[in-house]
């Protein structure tokens, strides 16, 4: 039987105006999506999000138990999409601006990183590994 702590569900329920839905699990917060990007994040740009949110949560948890300091961290993420339907990401870039780290915890910070792409964000290993995933790491 799988272990209830292993299932993730959301509703999403569309609000009767344009492409735009409003959702989440139940009892928990309310997130919109809007396919135009007026009213809240397309669904693409959610997975973004979602895919630079897992990173960076693996990574601060990773350098916090590695005893490097943070101050900051920032994500961006860049993701290309193909020409023709369905339009799915061919590339991600996703650029890390952390701050507090100095080079001496240059390896550290790298590592976590490494670990958060090969071993731990959930999000990353639900991709397509087709996708080209391409990261940079700058301390600020």
């Amino acid at each position: 039987m799988t272990d209830p702590s292993n299932i993730r569900q959301v509703r999403l329920r569309w609000t009767g105006e344009g492409l735009v839905f409003r959702g989440g699990p139940d009892g928990g917060p309310v997130a919109t999506l809007d396919s135009d990007g007026k009213q809240g994040l397309s669904s693409t740009h959610h997975l973004l999000f979602g895919l630079a949110g897992c990173m960076a949560v693996d990574v601060k948890m990773i350098l916090e138990k590695s005893r490097v300091p943070v101050e900051s961290i920032e994500v961006n993420a860049e993701g290309e999409r193909a020409e023709t339907p369905p339009r799915k990401f061919v590339r991600i870039r996703l650029t890390y601006e952390v701050r507090g780290p100095t080079e001496e915890h240059e390896k550290k910070l790298q590592h976590a990183i490494d670990l958060s792409r090969e071993k731990y964000c959930s999000v990353l290993h639900s991709l397509d590994p087709a996708i080209e995933i391409y990261i940079r790491v700058r301390r600020v």
